[in-house]
């Protein structure tokens, strides 16, 4: 049952258009309604709400201290009812859509060049990405599924176990100048990129070679893994990242192994979902699909 202080569609859209361009005709113009309706909705929401969302200066219309904090609310209402209708008529002939977060390169990298052979064994099942570097809360977010680093144990309910991460050591060819296998006081040497987000990799690298942890914090910082690849590919530095977002370059000979030494990371990359939710078709069949296709991920030597 709708509750009498909570403001119609129009009203919240005529408020949003009196508030961006100041006065009742310019929003009436813009809506494509008569300024009187425009007006009258400005009315009604006022009542609504108890609260004077403007103060009337000659022909204009100046936000209010409540006004002016309603405005963000309405703002992202009615942004929120703009997306949730496109994504509506975008899906609206699947008869099911999956939205999955996962993380930025591992999506570029690793999942998307997948999906296609997913599409054609589940043409029904439609796919929603969307990248989240934070790890997700499925309790509190909308999505059915996350791909992301975090523990996997045996028998945990709602997650499944992709694969370990591996990094390693790589360069352009041109930076190593036909150099190969280079000891850590030599890696030292050369510039180090750094990813903004795990700080710490580079330090990890060298805990026990007895070199000056400072000089290995220094460097040219990126957000994600993808824009280090890139850089390493640039010559900007030496790059340390997870074997799989490096594996295009490192085939296409873009990227050498500088180092023939490796880390593990320190949890596995996990397909996590709500205990219970893969009864679902589509995601009971995501599931099945993403954990074969984890389990054929080539190990480089």
């Amino acid at each position: 049952m709708r509750r009498n202080y909570v403001p119609t569609i129009a009203e919240l859209e005529a408020f949003r258009a009196c508030a961006g361009l100041g006065t009742t005709i310019r929003a009436a113009d813009h809506l494509g309604l008569t300024q009187s309706s425009v007006s009258r909705s400005i009315g009604q929401l006022e009542d609504r709400l108890g609260v004077a969302l403007f103060h009337r200066v000659r022909q204009r219309l100046a936000l209010s201290d409540a006004g002016r904090r309603f405005a963000r609310d309405a703002e992202a209402i009615l942004d929120s009812l703009h997306e949730a209708a496109v994504r509506t008529m975008a899906f609206g002939g699947q008869s099911d859509v999956l939205s999955i977060a996962v993380l930025p390169t591992l999506a570029d990298r690793w999942l998307i060049p997948r999906l296609a052979g997913f599409h054609a064994a589940h043409p029904h099942v439609a796919i929603d990405l969307a990248v989240r570097l934070e790890t997700v809360d499925l309790e509190t977010e909308t999505f059915d599924a996350a791909i992301q680093r975090g523990p996997a144990e045996p028998g945990q309910p709602g997650i499944v176990r992709l694969f370990d991460e591996e990094l390693v050591v790589v360069a352009s060819p041109a930076l190593l100048d036909g150099r190969a296998a280079l000891d850590d006081a030599e890696l030292a040497a050369l510039p180090l990129l750094q990813q903004s987000t795990r700080p710490t990799l580079w330090l990890r690298w060298f805990q026990a070679a007895g070199i000056d942890p400072r000089t290995t914090l220094r460097g040219h910082r990126f957000e994600q893994f993808s824009m280090v690849v890139e850089a390493a590919v640039a010559g900007l530095g030496v790059a340390l990242v997870p074997e799989v977002l490096a594996e295009r370059e490192l085939t296409a000979g873009r990227l050498v192994l500088a180092s023939p030494n490796r880390i593990a990371g320190e949890v596995p990359y996990r397909l996590a979902f709500r205990p219970g939710s893969e009864d679902r078709p589509g995601l009971r069949e995501f599931v099945r699909w993403l954990a074969a296709e984890a389990a054929d991920q080539p190990v480089r030597s």
